[in-house]
């Protein structure tokens, strides 16, 4: 579902140059919950901009259904805005609208009727358990509860690939647990993939696979389940790579 190819993006500050990511290519699949870890300064961030469409400035290639992206602004703002959907660390709510109305937003700019969008919004507030608080103002909200109403504004346009940022890294562990079970499942149900950056053991531990990066190389191709000692090895002792590690 998403391909990218000999990545490498460099920073610019006077006459400082900082290679950020030093070709690094990889796939994920359709339905997947995919984690993507590193260190800070690793690349992952990079990359997860990169994928989402919101950083155009790199080399190499990036790919959405075997279809090459193309770097024009006017054409990834329309995809970014129809095909992907992004979840934050912070939530990103909008403080004076009810999670019906944060979840309704991302559809006002379609072609699509009032009714139309209240079917879709009730849908997928029900499918992440928030029946009956629809109408709730985020500061009436717990933060599980926010963030189920970030996860359920990502879908509500059926994305093909949702981008996440460090979702859970503000949950307690009970509330990050079914935050992560029910991105998973919706990702399995709906076909949308989730590539989701995170320091977070709890969550990477609980996706389908990982994928590590260090000094904007990827070290590790693919990793199931991993376990919190092993991520914490990997994290530790991972050497540095001398060639990027393509994902099966």
């Amino acid at each position: 579902m998403l391909r990218f190819e000999n990545i490498v993006k460099t920073f610019i500050q006077g006459e400082t140059k900082t290679r950020a990511l030093k070709g690094v290519s990889g796939s994920v699949h359709r339905g997947e919950t995919v984690a993507l870890c590193g260190p800070s300064g690793s690349g992952k961030s990079t990359l997860l901009n990169i994928c989402g469409l919101l950083d155009m400035d790199y080399q190499g290639d990036l790919f959405f259904n075997n279809q090459k992206i193309s770097k024009d602004l006017h054409l990834s703002t329309k995809i970014r805005r129809e095909r992907i959907g992004f979840i934050f660390q912070r939530y990103n709510l909008i403080e004076a609208m009810t999670a019906f109305e944060n979840v309704e937003y991302p559809l006002i700019l379609s072609s699509q009727s009032k009714s139309e969008r209240k079917q879709k919004v009730l849908s997928i507030l029900e499918q992440v358990g928030l029946a009956g608080h629809e109408y709730k103002r985020p500061d009436q909200l717990s933060g599980g509860q926010q963030q189920r109403v970030a996860v359920a504004r990502a879908l509500v346009k059926r994305p093909a690939l949702v981008i996440a940022d460090e979702p859970t890294a503000n949950l307690d562990t009970e509330t990050a647990t079914v935050v992560i079970d029910l991105m998973r499942e919706l990702g399995a149900t709906t076909q949308t993939t989730f590539l989701v950056a995170t320091h977070d053991s709890r969550m990477t531990e609980r996706c389908h696979r990982a994928i590590y990066l260090r000094d904007g190389l990827l070290v590790s191709k693919e990793i199931e389940h991993l376990e919190p000692q092993k991520f914490q090895k990997l994290t530790s002792g991972a050497k540095h790579a001398e060639h990027q590690i393509g994902m099966v």
